[in-house]
């Protein structure tokens, strides 16, 4: 018989004897931190009207997938998938069939399929939006490039994957992290444009400029580092830092004549994402949208002064990705969120639990409204904005859905202005997934 300790006076029989081994209940599971609202199903329209903000939608959100995103390989599988039959997309059938959907109600759009991925000469870092495509109007994309802590690796239409390193340090022991690369085209030029821990780069066939930045002697508990990077107008580029600060730099036609003709101080957080119109903005909406770590947005009107037109004010998640077009304001959050927000007013349109973690990239498609988004939870979604022509609502439309199996997606990007094909890279994966 099992021995149990002697109980003390004026006890409860229920009351556990000192020393005695009684179990202790168990923690409550804990959930992920996701969204407040769940997937749409594909096809269907999200507007105003039919927002979810349901906790358990949000617990099921995940569930809407047949397959998890986390898969172990098989033995001798390759990272990414197997190169199969079930449609040559390069994805095992169990992640195929979790991904490669797409709407009934597309009428053909959001029918991807997966191609040759490219390969790099090293992997990609963990970074917001860490995937840059050069593609002309018209033409194939004619270069990658995706950052790895102190280099950018280059993959052109020719010759094998280069790296550019980072500028600003004195000594190779002291080069300076990357934290964001992205071409800026201009109506006269074509910029590579890099932000560092040290300040701002921008390369043509040659240097074209170097901009450091403000490092304190003493430097406090919080790093310095510029993030965020984007055309504004025909002549500017803006490029945000830890500080908030915006700064605008103004570019000359050719030449290395460039100045910093204006810094914008409107945020009290880091910057992470700035993002300029790419269609046609209504009358007495902004042009120029800039996110921060708080959550915050800031609407400019850009031209020979920037003008601040709103403020939208943050929740305490990070906006980790935005992009604005028609007047509409796309912000990819921590919690798996996608909101829209009207430009001109600030207000709230459209929300949507497009992922169940962390949203890394958003990028537009400007000839058809389509958002690509890319997550932690390795899936890549597209979706479609509209606008109701009757009540000027704003939509969103699940299209398509893809898993990148065992893969963090850090960075997502359209190929060409209508959104027909896209590029994806992964943290820690050495190439760059094409479809």
């Amino acid at each position: 018989p099992q021995r149990t300790a002697a109980r003390p006076p004026n006890s409860s029989p229920h009351t556990p004897a000192p020393h005695s081994h009684v179990p202790l209940p168990l923690p409550p599971p804990r959930c992920p931190p996701g969204p407040t609202s769940a997937i749409p199903p594909r096809g269907v329209p999200v507007s105003t009207a039919t927002l979810t903000s349901s906790p358990r939608a949000a617990l099921l959100a995940p569930s809407r997938h047949d397959a998890s995103p986390w898969r172990r390989r098989a033995p001798g599988e390759k990272r990414g998938g197997n190169e199969g039959e079930a449609g040559g997309t390069g994805v095992p059938e169990r992640g195929r069939r979790a991904g490669g959907q797409e709407g009934p109600a597309g009428g053909g759009e959001g029918r991807y399929r997966r191609e040759r991925a490219l390969a790099l000469r090293s992997s990609s870092s963990a970074l917001y939006n860490n995937l840059t495509v050069l593609c002309p109007p018209a033409r194939p994309p004619r270069a990658f490039g995706a950052v790895h802590g102190t280099t950018l690796s280059l993959l052109g239409p020719e010759g094998p994957p280069r790296q550019l390193p980072a500028r600003g340090g004195g000594s190779a022991l002291s080069t300076p992290l990357l934290t964001q690369a992205a071409w800026c085209e201009l109506p006269a030029r074509v910029l590579l444009v890099l932000t560092s821990q040290r300040g701002v780069q921008a390369d043509g066939s040659t240097l074209v400029f170097w901009h450091a930045l403000d490092v304190p002697e003493h430097p406090a508990a919080h790093s310095v580092f510029a993030r965020g990077i984007s055309v504004a107008g025909e002549r500017f580029i803006c490029v945000g830092t830890s500080s908030g600060a915006v700064l605008v730099f103004d570019i000359p036609p050719k030449g290395t004549n460039v100045t910093l003709s204006e810094v914008l101080e409107q945020h009290r957080d880091p910057v992470t994402d700035i993002a300029a119109e790419q269609g046609q903005a209504p009358e007495g909406a902004g042009d120029l949208v800039t996110a921060d770590d708080s959550g915050t947005l800031c609407l400019w009107s850009t031209g020979e002064e920037f003008t601040l037109l709103g403020k939208i004010p943050g929740s305490g998640c990070t906006c980790s990705s935005v992009t604005l077009w028609n007047g509409i304001v796309a912000a990819g959050y921590g919690n798996g969120q996608i909101q829209l927000w009207e430009a001109g007013t600030g207000q709230l349109r459209a929300q949507v639990s497009a992922h169940a973690r962390w949203i890394y990239a958003l990028d537009l498609a400007p000839l058809t409204g389509k958002l690509l988004s890319g997550a932690e939870d390795s899936f890549v979604h597209v979706w479609k904005l509209s606008r109701d022509p009757d009540t000027d609502d704003v939509e969103i439309q699940h299209c398509h859905a893809e898993c990148v199996t065992d893969t963090q997606v850090c960075g997502a990007r359209f190929c060409d202005p209508a959104g027909d094909t896209f590029a994806v890279t992964g943290y820690d994966l050495s190439e760059i997934l094409c479809y």
